[in-house]
């Protein structure tokens, strides 16, 4: 049985934001709320990869369980961290034992973490006394869970600021030493520098932390956690939900962008394959492309693998199709094309929607630029996200292009040379 009963939770859930995300360690925080509602010997928090997960956080730092350590998992393993319900698990779970946590008398109860409808990580509680965790317990730690998925995202676009801080704080010392002719002109920069983290910084306080409890209450509601609603009050809960998800991207592209200044952006290469990239790609944005009747469909021949940052790869085209959803009218079309050559692998998003004048193609790519349209005066947007795609396609050493004319759909084209490794 859990600690505190199902309603005594709801008084948990405002302490996990007032978490201090700026001391180190921050995380800590929320395995000091979770003692409060369960009992446990250990947590942990993994994330998921394409083929493996990754050791992100522990409740103790043991040193048979190395932060950042990998273990790889089977298809079977794969559907079984992805399958929908929370459960119960022994020492012969296939997931308990590739992640080599078993113990004598151990127990184990894993919950998903889940941001815009998909799965990033998993939560795993540890017990050794003996005794089981129930039903209660998961229903609990399913609506927990919810909350710390965005909580540890905010933890980490506060992070970001850091490097960010320390990466600009480099660069002045750098400034300065090189060129102290300029001294004025470096004060300046320093006083616009301090502008810009002052801007983030409230933005993050601000607009962030009320925000995650929005969307944290919101999928609780959603989820009829606490009874089942209407359908007007689901549709309401519902565009409440989308309405902060879409305000949450939106901050997202102003931190990337930020991090991409910095200077601190990295890729982390692996192996995947094209059409897993696209199907999880369309996944996500199916419910968008549903709303206007739009087909999103996977054009080319035969699959094949690249190596590069999964991660990244994803952002890239959820920007590209997402913008062709937005830009395509009811009942159109989206074609998704891969070619792979000798030395280059070609990709391409395709859209029938309003395209673009050829006076402007050089200019979609700059920060905060808008074309001017009645689609984009009904659409919320910063104008950063074609500009973080080119980033992180030039990232992996490739270039992107667009072919497009008013009324006659616009097609974008990444060219990436091909990189061996992985295996």
């Amino acid at each position: 049985m859990p600690k505190i009963s199902n309603n005594e939770v709801l008084n948990i859930f405002p302490l996990f934001f007032e978490t201090n995300l700026n001391e180190k360690g921050g995380i800590s925080g929320i395995f000091e709320k979770l003692g409060k509602i369960f009992e446990f010997t250990e947590v942990f928090i993994y994330y998921v990869n394409p083929e493996s997960l990754q050791l992100k956080y522990s409740f103790n730092d043991y040193s048979n369980y190395s932060i950042n350590s990998t273990f790889p998992f089977s298809t079977r393993q794969k559907k079984l961290i992805y399958s929908e319900d929370n459960y119960i698990a022994d020492e012969n779970n296939p997931i308990i034992k590739t992640l080599k946590i078993q113990g004598k008398d151990c127990n184990y109860a894993i919950s998903k973490l889940i941001i815009r409808q998909t799965v990033f990580g998993i939560l795993v509680l540890v017990r050794n006394d003996g005794q089981l965790y129930t039903d209660e317990d998961l229903a609990i730690l399913k609506t927990c869970s919810c909350i710390i998925s965005y909580v540890i995202k905010d933890l980490e676009l506060s992070n970001v600021f850091k490097i960010q801080l320390k990466a600009l704080k480099d660069g002045i010392i750098e400034k300065n030493n090189a060129y102290k002719t300029i001294k004025e002109q470096n004060e300046k920069i320093l006083e616009a520098d301090k502008v810009k983290n002052e801007f983030l910084a409230n933005v993050s306080h601000e607009l962030r932390t009320p925000l995650n409890s929005i969307l944290g209450f919101s999928e609780i509601l959603q989820n009829g956690m606490y009874g089942e609603l209407s359908s007007k009050q689901k549709e309401f809960v519902d565009e409440i939900r989308v309405s902060g998800l879409r305000l949450l991207g939106m901050i997202n592209e102003i931190l990337d962008i930020s991090k991409i200044e910095a200077k601190a952006m990295k890729i982390s290469r692996s192996r995947f394959s094209i059409d897993m990239l696209y199907t999880e790609v369309c996944n996500v944005l199916a419910p968008l492309a549903a709303k206007k009747n739009i087909r999103m469909i996977k054009d080319f021949d035969e699959d094949f693998e690249i190596y590069a940052d999964y991660q990244k790869m994803q952002q890239v085209f959820y920007n590209l199709v997402s913008n062709a959803i937005k830009f395509t009218p009811e009942n159109g079309e989206i074609l998704l094309g891969a070619e792979n050559k000798k030395n280059r692998v070609i990709l391409s998003v395709h859209d029938n929607g309003i395209g673009i004048d050829p006076k402007y193609h050089g200019k979609i790519f700059a920060k905060f630029v808008q074309l001017d349209s009645a689609y984009t005066k009904k659409e919320a947007s910063t104008g950063l996200g074609l500009t973080i795609t080119k980033e992180l396609v030039e990232l992996h050493g490739g270039k992107i292009s667009v072919k497009s004319e008013v009324n006659n759909g616009s097609t974008f084209i990444i060219d990436l040379p091909v990189i061996t490794g992985g295996q």
